[in-house]
């Protein structure tokens, strides 16, 4: 089993920025591709940003150019730099990871966009 624990999540002025950081444990290795994924009240979870074991990363359009993700194997950590913030980035962002059947996930950490 792994664990997943995302933190770094608030409050936030349109046009700030935050990172985000999710922290793995139990059977986690550098192996896993990690990725974020988000939800906002009433809308689906939608996939946000990936990064595989070569640390190739790849981000959904609407988010190219303003999100970078990025990951720390010796730390077991996946972070998530947000910035240029918009009140649409507002949700729960979740983080994953996944590798052939095995697929966990982390419970959420707020996102809050508003002036």
């Amino acid at each position: 089993q792994v664990q997943l624990a995302e933190s770094g999540g608030g409050l936030v002025q349109p046009g700030g920025s935050l990172r985000l950081s999710c922290s793995a444990s139990g059977t986690y290795s550098s192996t896993y591709n990690m990725r974020w994924f988000r939800q906002a009240p009433g809308n689906q979870r939608e996939w946000v940003a990936g990064i595989n074991s070569e640390y190739s990363p790849n981000y959904a359009d609407s988010v190219k150019g303003r999100f970078t993700i990025s990951r720390d194997n010796a730390k077991s950590t996946v972070y998530l730099q947000m910035n240029n913030l918009k009140v649409e980035d507002t949700a729960v962002y979740y983080c994953n990871a996944l590798r052939g059947v095995a697929d966990y996930w982390g419970k959420g950490t707020l996102v809050t966009v508003s002036s």
